[in-house]
């Protein structure tokens, strides 16, 4: 499945990346921008390679047909639909992923 894949991050994805980036530049906002460009890098290269993620292995996501992409401690929930990429959400591995389902 290789290939040229749009990317299309949903609003709360979106939002998600800029709590991200607040919560890191409370301490240092170069780290924090740093950060959130290796997050961008990371996820752009689903562009190229839709497949780098895995299938998750709560049942629910995988029926909906989430497929998720590990950076650092951060899990990046994203569906392939046709030769798009929607990027859903992206939270900090630690966080309960219930209230995604």
């Amino acid at each position: 499945m290789p290939g040229n894949f749009k990317l299309r991050y949903l609003p709360v994805a979106q939002a998600d990346l800029i709590s991200i980036f607040d919560y890191i530049a409370k301490d240092s906002p170069n780290r924090a921008l740093a950060f959130i460009e290796k997050l961008d890098k990371r996820i752009g290269s689903l562009e190229q390679q839709p497949l780098l993620g895995r299938i998750p292995r709560h049942q629910k996501l995988r029926e909906f047909g989430y497929r998720v992409l590990i950076v650092e401690s951060y899990l990046v929930f994203y569906i392939i639909r046709n030769k798009e990429i929607e990027v859903h959400r992206v939270v900090h591995g630690s966080r309960s992923l219930d209230y995604l389902i």
